[in-house]
C-alpha cells in the first residue's frame, strides 16, 4: 500500500502580504477628453480642444491621451521614463508631441495636470481596508518617474509601504524592485501576492516566486480587486 503521505497534496502558504501597481490597478487614469481640455485651459487656451483643433482632431488627440504609455513604450520600451522625475517627463513631452494637434507648450499643461485626473477604483479603498482588517500587509510598488504620495493621501489610500522605481533605481520587471518591498514588509515571497495590470511589468514578481494576478486595464469605475480577498482567504 502506498505511503498515504506521499500522495498528500501540498498547499500554498497563506496569502499574508499584497503588492499592489498603482496606475490602472488603484487608481484609473479619468477620461481623456476631461484631461485635454483640462491641460488646454492650463495652456491658456481660448474657447475648448474642439473649437481650436476641430471635432476630429480633438477625439483623436483625446484618444492618443487615453493610451499614452503605450504609445510611450514605442520610443522608450526599456522604461527609462520610470528612472527619474526628469527622464519621466522628458518621455511623456517627446510622446505626446507625435500626436497631432498636441504642440510643446499644450504637451506641458497636460503633463502638470495629468496626476489631477487620476481617481482611485471603487473597489480600492473598501479592499485596502479590509485586508488590513485581516492583518494582511500591503505596499504599492509602481514604475513611476515621481511621487506618487500627494495621490495616495488624497485618495484615501493607507498600504504599509511605498515602493518608486525612480527611489529604488529598479524599474519592474526587474527583481529588485519586488525584493525591496518584501524587506519593507517583512514577508516572504512565498506568502505574497502581487496585483497589476500589465504583463510586461507586473508578471516580474513571478520570477520571485511571487504569486502574481492581472487584472487588465479596464475603463469606469470598477477594477474587479475584490477578487484579491477570495485569494487571500482562498
Amino acid at each position: 500500500m502506498a505511503d498515504q503521505d506521499s500522495s498528500a497534496v501540498l498547499e500554498p502558504e497563506p496569502i499574508s502580504a499584497v503588492l499592489f501597481d498603482f496606475h490602472n490597478t488603484l487608481v484609473h487614469g479619468g477620461d481623456a477628453t476631461t484631461w485635454l481640455a483640462t491641460g488646454w485651459t492650463a495652456a491658456g487656451r481660448p474657447d475648448t480642444p474642439p473649437d481650436g483643433l476641430g471635432a476630429e482632431p480633438a477625439a483623436a488627440a483625446a484618444a492618443f491621451l487615453d493610451r499614452v504609455w503605450e504609445h510611450a513604450h514605442e520610443i522608450d520600451p526599456d522604461s527609462s521614463r520610470d528612472e527619474s522625475p526628469q527622464q519621466h517627463r522628458r518621455v511623456f513631452l517627446a510622446t505626446v508631441v507625435r500626436c497631432p494637434g498636441i504642440d510643446a507648450d499644450l504637451a506641458e499643461a497636460l503633463y502638470t495636470v495629468m496626476p489631477m485626473r487620476w481617481e482611485a477604483y471603487a473597489e480600492t479603498v473598501p479592499v485596502l481596508t479590509a485586508l488590513r482588517e485581516r492583518g494582511v500587509r500591503t505596499a504599492i510598488v509602481s514604475n513611476i518617474g515621481f511621487d506618487l504620495r500627494p495621490i495616495i493621501e488624497r485618495s484615501n489610500i493607507v498600504v504599509d509601504a511605498v515602493v518608486l522605481s525612480y527611489e529604488v533605481h529598479s524599474v519592474k520587471p526587474a527583481a529588485g524592485i519586488f525584493q525591496h518591498a518584501l524587506d519593507l514588509l517583512g514577508a516572504s515571497a512565498q506568502e505574497t501576492l502581487m496585483v497589476g495590470d500589465s504583463w510586461r511589468d507586473d508578471s516580474g514578481a513571478a520570477a520571485l516566486g511571487i504569486r502574481t494576478l492581472l487584472l487588465p486595464r479596464t475603463d469606469g469605475p470598477h477594477h474587479g480587486l475584490a477578487g484579491v480577498l477570495r485569494l487571500v482567504s482562498g
